[in-house]
């Protein structure tokens, strides 16, 4: 560690946060104003990268370079707005989880549709002509490149600034950001302020990913590992706030860089490894902003909403119906085994459907009932998981007892991170709940010793008399079965009808006496048990586990099987569940495109069913049932 390298690891933070601020202020923008938590952003700035490199090769490097960037830019900036008029245009009036539902949809297309584009390989632009060299700073070679990148960041927020601040246009966004209903009441084209903010954030994120064509290689994988380090930016800096936007990039590219600078340090007899810290010092950062200002650095608390909009319907016992189809259900479950004996795949497959089914129903106990929009969920499902194979390996628990334990360990989890997330709502909930998954994911990576690190661990089997897969499918069920049945009771219980109360009217129930963020609280407990119970029958049921169990990618998969299901059904998340992994399944063994088939299928069904598959049929049932009263 030196001073000159201190001062080049400042200064490629420098960089680093111009080309962050730019993906990062387009996404506050959409935000700001059409209020769509934009998973496919990260997929705009991987296009912007991939278009450039073909223009470049199109337009040569020495004359078509700088032509190439821009045009990139605007390229993206139209399939954003296309995008936006084709398919989010109709669906703004369903609830915003099911337009995020759409986006994450539209992240698997255009990973597919690049796939097919540009192959599966690593694609490396050339330099920038003009700006291929180094200028030496303190003895060592900068180069000049990020140099320009240093001045990139300050200039697009300086041309925002004017253009939000000194034009009618830009008057408009803003007002539409403090209240779009009253902007449309105006006479102001809602739908056509909408599609030229969604274009004009694309082309930011365009614009960031061409300007990386001579730092990095263009891959498949640019598109999620830029949307969370983007959305982080955008909570952090405060949602909408284009100035803290750059601020929060800032902040977060120069802590990263000191931890690289500050590499492996002795403290006390310990070795500590900074530069490890960068796989998660964002979402570190996040953390302790939130918890302390919880509408982030420069944002201001998000005022409540004048529209109450259409109340749910009340909790409901099951019907006579509902529990003779719930039965013949449970026998054809109970059945399945001996009527696919010749096809040992189908138990696996049940195995993960019941699984899933146990993950998304925990999950939808804290989103649907409680209010509490959850982007890390897997967490609990990881630390069950975990929990389970450690107790196994380490101590010699017996496999009935860690299954028994394993969920206890997430309880704890829960009981930990959701002390933090009750205190926060919307957006920063969920965003506090991403931010401690990342983390229990960084410290699961990188603890090779305890967790096996990125290996992982295996040899994590069931007991002899659950060796058979026939055998593992019936305790399955049977877990799966009492874990699903134990979270219904609940609700129907003072609990949950208290739960729901603190949802749909924080300000009354607190007057009659409800303490909301308590019960808030504990509804994080029993979901992450739950959650806990489903990662630890994955664990067992596949003999090892991976840091994966606790990705992003988990915890998406999680919100997709609630969404699609219905939110506002008590049977959503296992039909969405099922619905999810059968599709996911069956796809990627029947085509290499799986994923833009997939995304298709969830597009299709967002457009046909906007309140979920269940709850589509239980408008449908409800319908047929009152058509007979109507008649005279």
């Amino acid at each position: 560690m030196n001073f000159s390298g201190f001062v080049v690891q400042l200064l490629n933070g420098l960089a680093g946060a111009s080309s962050l601020f730019l993906v990062a202020a387009g996404l506050s923008l959409i935000f700001g104003v059409t209020r769509i938590v934009n998973f496919a952003h990260g997929s705009f700035f991987m296009v912007g990268i991939y278009v450039a490199y073909s223009l470049v090769e199109q337009l040569g490097t020495r004359l078509g370079f700088w032509p190439a960037v821009l045009l990139a830019a605007v390229a993206v900036g139209v399939l954003g707005a296309l995008m936006e008029m084709l398919l989010l245009r109709r669906i703004y009036k369903a609830p915003e989880l099911f337009q995020l539902l759409a986006t994450f949809a539209l992240v698997l297309v255009i990973k597919d549709a690049v796939l097919w584009l540009w192959g599966p390989d690593e694609l490396l632009g050339p330099r920038a002509p003009g700006l291929s060299g180094a200028v030496e700073i303190l003895g060592r070679q900068f180069p000049s490149y990020d140099v320009f990148l240093i001045f990139v960041g300050p200039i697009v927020l300086g041309l925002l600034w004017l253009l939000l601040t000194r034009t009618r246009w830009g008057t408009l966004v803003r007002a539409a950001t403090q209240d779009r209903e009253m902007v449309s009441a105006l006479g102001v084209n809602q739908a056509w302020l909408f599609t030229a903010v969604f274009a004009l954030g694309a082309t930011l994120a365009g614009l960031g990913g061409a300007l990386q064509l001579p730092r990095e290689p263009a891959t498949l994988e640019m598109d999620l590992n830029t949307i969370g380090a983007a959305f982080v930016v955008v909570v952090v800096g405060g949602m909408g706030s284009i100035p803290g936007a750059y601020v929060a990039a800032l902040l977060i590219s120069e802590i990263k860089a000191v931890c690289i600078w500050l590499g492996v340090v002795e403290i006390l007899g310990y070795s500590l490894s900074f530069s490890k810290l960068t796989l998660v010092v964002e979402f570190l950062v996040m953390a302790v902003v939130l918890v302390a200002r919880p509408w982030g650095l420069m944002g201001r608390p998000q005022p409540a909403s004048r529209y109450v909009g259409m109340q749910e319907e009340p909790l409901r016992r099951a019907s006579k119906a509902y529990g003779i189809a719930a039965a013949l259900l449970g026998l054809v479950l109970l059945a399945l085994p001996v009527l696919t004996a010749g096809s040992p795949y189908t138990t696996v497959l049940m195995i993960d459907l019941l699984v899933a089914a146990l993950f998304a129903a925990s999950l939808h106990f804290i989103m649907g009932p409680a209010g509490m929009h959850s982007f890390g969920h897997a967490a609990y499902f990881g630390l069950g998981a975990y929990g389970a194979a450690l107790l196994v390996r380490s101590t010699g628990m017996p496999m009935e007892l860690a299954l028994v334990v394993a969920p206890l360990v997430a309880a704890l989890g829960a009981l930990v991170y959701g002390w933090f997330a009750v205190r926060l709502s919307g957006v920063y909930l969920a965003m506090l709940t991403l931010a401690f998954a990342q983390i229990t994911w960084a410290i699961t990576y990188q603890w090779d010793a305890l967790t096996g690190g990125s290996n992982g661990l295996t040899g994590v089997w069931p007991s002899e008399w659950l060796s058979d897969k026939q055998s593992y499918y019936y305790l399955t069920l049977a877990l799966v079965a009492a874990g699903v049945l134990w979270l219904r009771r609940v609700l129907f219980s003072p609990f949950g009808y208290a739960l729901r109360a603190g949802r749909d009217s924080h300000l009354r129930a607190d007057a009659i006496g409800i303490d909301v963020k308590r019960m808030q609280w504990a509804a994080f407990v029993l979901a992450g048990a739950a959650a806990g119970l489903a990662g630890a029958l994955y664990a067992f049921s596949k003999g090892s586990i991976s840091p994966e169990t606790l990705s992003v990618g988990r915890s998406v998969d999680g919100l997709v099987m609630v969404l699609l299901g219905g939110i506002q059904t008590l049977a959503g998340p296992v039909v969405g569940a099922v619905t999810f992994t059968w599709l996911h399944d069956t796809v990627a063994r029947n085509t290499d495109y799986w994923r833009a088939m997939l995304g298709g299928i969830i597009l299709l069904l967002v457009l046909l069913f906007p309140q979920g598959i269940a709850g589509y049929a239980q408008q449908l049932f409800a319908r047929l049932r009152r058509a007979p009263e109507a008649k005279p």
